[in-house]
């Protein structure tokens, strides 16, 4: 066994936080403004007033910035999202991109 001493500053450097990823709800012609209001209270726990106002990103600009998260946590509600589009016959995407 070593008797090395580890000192905090050690400790920090080995710790790294981890990268963050933005989900991103795109745009399409087909899902109604109702389902991504909806999508968005129910997977991303966002008020009515919040939905409301990312779908209306979404609507106008063709995408909208739903949260950051990190990798594996982005990547489920991306599965949330487009699961629960595919079971109302909607298209709904959306993506991540790195921060």
């Amino acid at each position: 066994m070593s008797d090395k001493v580890i000192s905090k500053e050690d400790i920090k450097n080995l710790i790294k936080k981890p990268n963050m990823y933005r989900v991103i709800l795109l745009n399409d012609d087909y899902t109604t403004m109702e389902f991504v209001i909806n999508v968005l209270m129910v997977v991303f726990h966002k008020s009515i007033t919040e939905a409301t106002l990312i779908m209306l990103d979404v609507h106008k600009k063709g995408k909208g910035i739903v949260g950051l998260y990190t990798y594996d946590i982005a990547l489920t509600k991306i599965n949330q999202v487009e699961s629960m589009a595919a079971e109302s016959g909607y298209p709904l995407k959306s993506i991540m991109e790195k921060e």
